[in-house]
């Protein structure tokens, strides 16, 4: 199976039982189990993932998942560097149209580099830039 980046929302929505789409990101995973794709994460989506729990008094929460994206060998982590960084910058400047993020403009370089079609995403800004989306939302 190919390279599939996986959006910050997703990340929330497998650990937060309150999330509206928690029980479609389990089930989603759990389809996976026993095929589980080569999984791609930045480090401004690990940067959004900790903050999000940290920021809500969820240390042992932001620590736990953290370690987890950080160690496993099912993640490849990707560091945003200097290069990375002006790239999704320009993206996002050139899309002056769009409510992109910084974070999302750079997941889409990322993408267009490594040639990664699809993101496993609850965020629709990933099919607007022309990538599918996983899981289908009903």
């Amino acid at each position: 199976m190919d390279l599939i980046l996986v959006d910050t929302g997703y990340w929330l929505a497998l650990e937060l039982s309150r999330d509206q789409n928690h029980t479609t990101a389990i089930e989603h995973w759990r389809s996976l189990t026993g095929n589980l794709p080569r999984l791609v994460a930045t480090s401004y989506i690990f940067d959004e993932v900790v903050t999000f729990f940290n920021s809500r008094g969820y240390h042992d929460k932001a620590v736990q998942v953290g370690n987890w994206l950080l160690h496993s060998p099912s993640v490849h982590m990707v560091h945003v560097d200097e290069a990375l960084f002006f790239a999704g910058w320009t993206y996002f400047q050139q899309r002056q149209d769009k409510s992109y993020s910084l974070t999302d403009c750079i997941s889409f370089v990322i993408m267009e580099q490594l040639k990664i079609n699809t993101a496993f995403t609850f965020d629709q800004h990933f099919t607007q830039a022309g990538f599918e989306q996983e899981p289908h939302l009903r």
